[in-house]
């Protein structure tokens, strides 16, 4: 049980969203794909970024729409590898859309 004072979780990197860094609601099915009003998760925005970088709205909506189909998707775990051994506050562009298509 965590203290009431306590950051939330990123439940995609396991680290703590503080106050002071870029958070955003990630819907888990996209708003585009029928999930407006549906189930989302609060992520730091470096986190939200690299799912988009990495997924289609389609895709998202198709077969990640949960964070362990996220956390299963190939270049997303070694960006949660990657990113879980820096500080909580960390922030970093994230370039542009990198999909393979």
């Amino acid at each position: 049980m965590s203290e009431p004072d306590a950051p939330p979780i990123c439940p995609l990197c396991d680290r703590p969203i503080p106050a002071e860094v870029p958070q955003s609601l990630h819907h888990l099915i996209p708003k585009l794909k029928g999930g407006k009003g549906g189930p989302t998760v609060l992520l730091h925005h470096i986190c939200h970024r690299e799912i988009h970088a990495t997924l289609t709205e389609a895709e998202l909506a198709r077969d990640y729409a949960t964070v362990e189909a996220l956390r299963s998707h190939p270049r997303l775990a070694r960006f949660l590898a990657w990113i879980r051994k820096r500080p909580p506050g960390f922030s970093s562009r994230v370039p542009g859309k990198r999909r393979n298509r």
